[in-house]
């Protein structure tokens, strides 16, 4: 059966890591995409998510958003919304719940998302 909403990204997390799960069904198409498109990459964006979901400092291609996509409510919480620039074009954003220890998958896609530009 393949994966749904609320499901999580596989596997399971390891001691002090954070779980990763979907939240949209767009996150789980987007992410099959991105796999196929730059594997290698793919991967390195869950491992951050997996061990440091909301680095300090952040960097260029690993930062919260901005303005009015900072935040986003998930579950009735308004959780913090981070980026990974996983190639050129290609984004994952996701919510960081630092409390529950899951970083919720919101946006996965090979092109870059346009709500960003300014």
């Amino acid at each position: 059966m393949p994966p749904k909403r609320g499901d999580s990204v596989a596997p399971p997390p390891g001691r002090d890591e954070f779980e990763i799960k979907y939240a949209t069904k767009e996150a789980v198409d987007g992410w099959r995409e991105l796999g196929k498109q730059a594997p290698g990459n793919t991967r390195a964006a869950w491992e951050e998510m997996r061990t440091n979901p909301a680095p300090s400092p952040s960097t260029e291609r690993h930062h919260q958003l901005k303005f009015d996509l900072a935040t986003a409510v998930y579950n009735g919480r308004e959780l913090p919304q981070w980026q990974i620039e996983v190639t050129g074009g290609g984004r994952v954003w996701y919510l960081y719940d630092e409390e529950k220890r899951v970083c919720w998958l919101k946006v996965a896609r090979t092109g870059h998302p346009r709500q960003t530009d300014r």
